[in-house]
C-alpha cells in the first residue's frame, strides 16, 4: 500500500504533465486559428471602413428669377419628372411673345422680298427681249450700209441701243440676285425664317426651364429654400440624391487587393440594420490615390527624404453595387458597412465596368 506521500507525489506529476498537455493544446490551437484566419481573411477579404454611397447632383434652374412654386419639402422623396419648384415664367413668356411676332414679321417680309424676285425676274426677261431686238436690228441693217439704203448714223445709233440694252440685261441680272439675296432662300431653307424661328425656339426653351423637374427618382436634400427667393440661373439650389443606383465604397487594405476582382460577390451589413444581410457585387478597383509625399513641384516629385521602419498599407476604395433594396431597410447615404468579399467572379459585365476585350 502506497504511502501518503507518494500519492501526493503522483497527483502533482499527473496535474503537470495534464497542465502541459493543455498549453500545448492551447498553443497548437492557437496557431491553427491564426493560420486558419489569416488563410480566411486573405481568401474572403472583410473590411468595416465601408459606407453607403449614391450618386448626387445639384438642382439648378437654367434661367434666373423668383422662385414663385415650391412643391416639396426637405428629405421628400421624387419620382422622375416630378414637379420641384417654379421660377416666374413671366418675362419668358413675354420674350415667347416677342418672338413669335418677329416670325410673323419675318414671314411677311419674306413675301415682300419674294414678290420683288418675281418682279426682278420679270424685269430680266423684259431687258432680255429688248437687247435681242437691238442685237437683230443691227444684224438687218448693217448690210444695208453699203448699198446705201441706211447711213452710218443709222448703224451708229444701232449700236448704241443694242450696247445699252446689254447693259440693261447685266443691270437686271444683279437687281435680281440682290434681290435673291435678300429673300435669304438657301435651296428649300430660308434663312431668314430659320433664324427667326431659331429665336422663337430659344424663348420657348427657356420658358420651358421655368419648370424645373425630377431628372430621375431620388430623395430632396439640403432643401433651404422659400418660395419668393431668386432663383440664380446655374446656381445651385438643393442636392438630389440618386436613387436609381446604391453602392458601398469599402476601403481595403493593398496587400488584400490580390484577391478582389470585378465582379465578385460581396456580402455587406449595415451598422443601421445589423441583422438585415444584403448582396452586392464589386464594380472595380481604385486606381490611384492621393498622395502627400509624392506631390509635384515643376515637373519633379517631392520625396521627404526620411523613411519610416514601420510601414503601414494603403487602403484602396474598392466600389461594390448593391444588388437588391428593399423598402422596409432603405438605404442612406453615408451609412456604416462591413463588407466582405466572397468571391465567385463572373463573365457577366457589371454596370458601368467594361467588358473584356474579345467578348463579343
Amino acid at each position: 500500500m502506497a504511502s501518503p506521500a507518494e500519492g501526493l507525489a503522483h497527483d502533482d506529476l499527473a496535474r503537470r504533465i495534464t497542465g502541459r498537455i493543455v498549453g500545448i493544446a492551447i498553443v497548437v490551437g492557437a496557431i491553427v486559428l491564426g493560420v486558419w484566419t489569416w488563410r480566411e481573411l486573405y481568401r474572403f477579404p472583410r473590411t468595416d471602413d465601408a459606407y453607403v454611397r449614391a450618386n448626387t447632383i445639384g438642382i439648378a434652374p437654367h434661367v434666373g428669377g423668383p422662385i414663385v412654386e415650391l412643391h416639396v419639402v426637405d428629405n421628400q422623396r421624387v419620382a422622375q419628372g416630378e414637379l420641384l419648384f417654379v421660377v416666374d415664367p413671366r418675362p419668358f413668356q413675354s420674350m415667347v411673345d416677342r418672338a413669335k411676332a418677329t416670325l410673323e414679321l419675318t414671314n411677311l417680309e419674306i413675301r415682300g422680298y419674294q414678290h420683288a424676285v418675281d418682279a426682278a425676274h420679270a424685269t430680266l426677261a423684259q431687258r432680255e427681249a429688248e437687247a435681242a431686238y437691238a442685237k437683230q436690228y443691227l444684224g438687218r441693217i448693217e448690210p444695208l450700209l453699203g448699198r446705201k439704203f441706211v447711213t452710218p448714223n443709222d448703224v451708229f445709233e444701232a449700236k448704241t441701243r443694242a450696247t445699252a440694252a446689254e447693259a440693261k440685261v447685266a443691270e437686271a441680272r444683279f437687281e435680281l440676285s440682290r434681290a435673291q439675296n435678300e429673300l435669304g432662300q438657301l435651296g428649300d431653307v430660308n434663312a431668314r425664317r430659320q433664324a427667326a424661328e431659331a429665336e422663337l425656339y430659344d424663348a420657348e426653351l427657356d420658358l420651358s426651364y421655368c419648370w424645373v423637374r425630377a431628372p430621375f427618382d431620388g430623395y430632396v436634400t439640403n432643401l433651404n429654400i422659400a418660395v419668393g427667393e431668386y432663383a440664380n440661373q446655374g446656381r445651385q439650389v438643393f442636392a438630389l440624391v440618386d436613387d436609381r443606383e446604391w453602392y458601398v465604397m469599402a476601403n481595403f487594405r493593398e496587400d488584400f487587393l490580390a484577391s478582389i476582382a470585378p465582379g465578385m460577390e460581396a456580402e455587406i451589413y449595415l451598422m443601421s440594420y445589423p441583422r438585415r444581410k444584403f448582396r452586392g457585387r464589386v464594380q472595380g478597383i481604385g486606381w490611384a490615390l492621393y498622395q502627400k509625399d509624392g506631390s509635384t513641384v515643376g515637373v519633379l516629385p517631392s520625396v521627404e527624404p526620411t523613411l519610416n521602419w514601420v510601414r503601414l498599407a494603403q487602403r484602396f476604395p474598392v466600389r461594390i453595387l448593391l444588388e437588391e433594396s428593399d423598402p422596409a431597410h432603405p438605404f442612406r447615404m453615408g451609412a456604416s458597412a462591413v463588407v466582405t468579399i466572397r468571391g465567385n467572379a463572373t463573365d457577366e459585365p457589371v454596370a458601368g465596368r467594361p467588358e473584356p476585350a474579345g467578348a463579343r
